[in-house]
């Protein structure tokens, strides 16, 4: 049983002008949200709630599993829906997320928990770190300044950065295309082409294998070079019988259920698809188990949960249209749902967890982005 909202603790002005040191690896590891325009920092204060008092963090969640001390920490600067989030992938304490008025904000989670800056300039959605509005736009964050713009022919839904190259950038687009860019020059190495637009896209750890879907529920498996960039399809999944659109591809490199790297799908119906990864066989696919949410919204994502011990399930977290946070068990086909957190107050779009594992950020149809806590282990 999930507690009830908190209260929000007094409101805390948030600082606008930090940066980085080392912009582009925080670029590079966000992988996710990185892009704007040079149009400016929006020079405004936005409230940011600090942690809860003392009673109100002591509150359990009833599976041990995955128990929360409640909020950490809100920020709601935004006006629109936030639809994506990501923290730094080697860094606890940085998380951007994008909005639908086409801004990226770049904020600190740890105490005081302040943004750092919010950088406007795209036109449309934000959707991963591109833009509908057909661009990538590479920001100095410890400036906000647009330091580079990539143009494209159609939008730009979803990217990520190589883990091995990361001078290389895959970025996935409504003209049913896949492109290798050379991240210094903006150049187009390779393309692939697929049957609808590409919605989502995720790596594996070896940087051999991408693993895309598309806007009517495929998924591919893409194999490409490390060194030069090019693309080659290997596999088409066909899993998803309902046609809709994959919002979320996510790999994970060994999976307790499955006993070998593993690929998470959602799609913008609720269908969540969870698939064995035969890395001999070039990537193929195969269904371990599939999910069905109770109440998907538009643009709902999913994400892995931190594995917790050799013993333990295989845990996702998601948002829904009622305005909750849920975690489900995939090794468990019936009375799945474990868990959930109580205090958005409209649909949950994106969720992501941080580098440190303690932090899970959600964020909703408002614009109001929670992190919350995580229990220690005892």
């Amino acid at each position: 049983m999930a507690a009830p909202p908190p209260a929000v603790p007094t409101a805390r002005p948030a600082t606008v002008g930090g940066g980085f040191l080392d912009i582009l690896h925080f670029l590079k590891q966000t992988a996710g949200v990185l892009f704007g325009s040079n149009s400016g920092i929006l020079s405004r204060t936005a409230s940011v709630s600090s942690k809860q008092s003392d009673s109100e963090r002591h509150v359990r969640f009833a599976e041990p599993a995955y128990s929360f001390v409640g909020m950490h920490c809100i920020f709601d600067n935004c006006k629109a829906s936030v639809t994506i989030l990501k923290f730094g992938r080697a860094n606890s304490d940085l998380l951007a997320y994008g909005s639908a008025d086409g801004s990226l904000t770049v904020c600190q989670v740890s105490d005081p928990p302040s943004v750092l800056q919010k950088l406007i300039g795209h036109s449309k959605d934000i959707t991963a770190s591109c833009s509908m509005d057909k661009t990538m736009r590479v920001w100095e964050i410890s400036k906000g300044t647009c330091i580079r713009v990539v143009y494209g022919v159609s939008s730009q839904l979803c990217i990520c950065f190589h883990p091995v190259n990361n001078n290389l950038l895959l970025v996935g687009n409504a003209n049913r295309e896949i492109n290798a860019i050379n991240f210094s020059t903006g150049r187009v190495i390779s393309k692939l082409t697929f049957d609808n637009a590409v919605t989502a896209l995720d790596i594996d750890h070896t940087g051999q294998l991408i693993f895309a879907g598309d806007a009517q529920g495929y998924i591919y498996t893409v194999s490409v070079n490390s060194h030069t960039g090019s693309l080659s399809r290997t596999h088409k999944n066909k899993s998803c019988k309902t046609k809709s659109l994959i919002t979320t591809i996510q790999y994970r490199t060994f999976s307790l259920v499955a006993r070998c790297p593993v690929l998470l799908s959602c799609a913008q119906d609720g269908n969540l698809y969870f698939f064995s990864i035969a890395t001999n066989a070039h990537g193929y696919l195969t269904v371990i188990c599939s999910l069905k949410l109770a109440s998907p919204v538009q643009s709902i994502r999913a994400s892995f949960c931190p594995l917790l011990s050799l013993e333990k399930g295989e845990f996702i977290v998601t948002g829904s249209g009622d305005s909750n946070v849920y975690f489900y068990d995939l090794a468990r086909p019936k009375s799945s749902c474990v868990n959930k957190l109580q205090g958005h107050g409209s649909p949950v779009h994106g969720v992501a967890w941080n580098h440190g594992e303690n932090l899970l950020a959600s964020s909703d149809s408002d614009g109001t982005v929670i992190v919350w806590k995580r229990a220690k282990s005892n």
